[in-house]
């Protein structure tokens, strides 16, 4: 075996369902990288929560920002 065998040739040493096999990964493979890449998360919501810091400790207001995050 060749180190560089083209895929082609590799496909025609396939029995019919690895190739159908073959075809949907890389099918796969190409819708993938179509796809929007996905931003990075922002902090602008970093501090947002400043003004209540004197009335709740830091495990109060978790708990109460995942309680607004719930309505």
């Amino acid at each position: 075996m060749r180190l560089m065998e083209s895929i082609e040739e590799l496909m025609t040493k396939l029995p019919p369902n690895l190739q159908q096999e073959v075809k949907d990964y890389a099918r796969h493979l190409v819708e993938k990288e179509a796809k929007p890449r996905r931003k990075k998360l922002r902090l602008t919501w970093a501090g947002g929560l400043r003004e209540f810091r004197d009335r709740y400790t830091s495990l109060e207001l978790q708990e109460k920002s995942l309680g607004w995050w719930g309505d």
